[in-house]
């Protein structure tokens, strides 16, 4: 045997270890105390990685920035972040963290059975206004000004109240978010993307994430992505694809993109040096590639932020 077949063999058995891992179809407990779930979590946590999972999500992050994946939109969020997130619609929200660093009570998240409102419309008419609601959050919805901030608000008040008056705070979020005007809402996953989940490709796209995330910055290549999971690169390329919707170099190259606009927007760093700094080898690549996404150069972008 040789050293060539030992390798193969150690790399076939860490593939069939990934391949026979469980979805990450999280579970959510029933609370027969309350009507939806609320609860908080800390960063890292098990609860925070690439999960899916048939209930619909309100999700506030309460401290920190980084990056998420929702479908197959990649943004950036800092603390008061505010989305929900339809059932079914795999997401994760990866903080950015010095080493050994937590970050506690990072998220507080809303979690409800979409059944539960159908059944509460059906005695209480006027919970038809949230049906197109969670219409539309099959593509995820950021919320952001003032509808942010008062949905934040009434996330928070859900947690120190119980009985009727927590009602009453869910009744007002469900207000909020409904009627946010369009120009305070941001939808994120592309209409036609529809996710093919399953235990192999949620266990390699967990990890694969979190290499991404972590060292977009730098050198990401696929070749390393599928060493890291042990698998050959078509196979790898073909259950990234199926379980994000996206090739693997699209979602490097959205990663780099959002974190150009977080540049943009809160620094005045040279275009050059964003350009860089986010993994761009050549400025020319860099500009053609924000301009094909955001329809605007690099220097519009920031001109319009700036009312220039």
């Amino acid at each position: 045997m040789t050293a060539a077949d030992v390798t193969d063999g150690a790399t076939a058995r860490l593939a069939e270890r990934l391949l026979g891992m469980r979805a990450n179809r999280e579970v959510i407990p029933p609370d027969p105390n309350h009507s939806v779930r609320w609860h908080q979590h800390s960063y890292p946590s098990p609860v925070a990685r690439w999960n899916y999972h048939p209930e619909y999500e309100i999700h506030l992050i309460r401290k920190g920035t980084g990056k998420f994946i929702v479908g197959d939109h990649i943004g950036t969020f800092e603390a008061g972040h505010v989305s929900i997130v339809g059932s079914g619609l795999p997401h994760d929200w990866v903080s950015d963290l010095e080493p050994g660093e937590v970050l506690e009570g990072r998220d507080v998240v809303i979690q409800f059975d979409g059944k539960w409102v159908e059944q509460a419309a059906f005695l209480l008419p006027e919970m038809a206004e949230v049906k197109p609601l969670l219409e539309q959050s099959a593509r995820g919805i950021e919320f952001l000004g003032r509808s942010a901030v008062t949905a934040a608000a009434a996330i928070e008040a859900m947690g120190t109240t119980t009985g009727l008056l927590r009602l009453e705070h869910l009744f007002a979020l469900f207000g909020i978010l409904a009627g946010a005007p369009q120009e305070e809402r941001r939808y994120l996953a592309d209409e036609w993307f529809r996710p093919q989940l399953d235990g192999q490709a949620a266990a390699v796209v967990d990890i694969v994430l979190e290499y991404v995330f972590s060292n977009h910055a730098g050198s990401v290549t696929m070749a390393e992505a599928a060493a890291l999971v042990g698998m050959p690169e078509p196979t790898f390329s073909k259950y990234f694809k199926r379980a994000t919707g996206q090739n693997f170099s699209d979602l490097v190259r959205k990663l780099r993109l959002a974190h150009a606009r977080r540049l943009l927007e809160r620094s005045d760093k040279a275009i050059s040096d964003i350009c860089y700094e986010v993994g761009f080898s050549n400025l020319s690549n860099f500009n053609r590639h924000f301009l094909n996404d955001a329809g605007e150069t690099p220097r519009q972008y920031r001109q319009r932020l700036q009312g220039g």
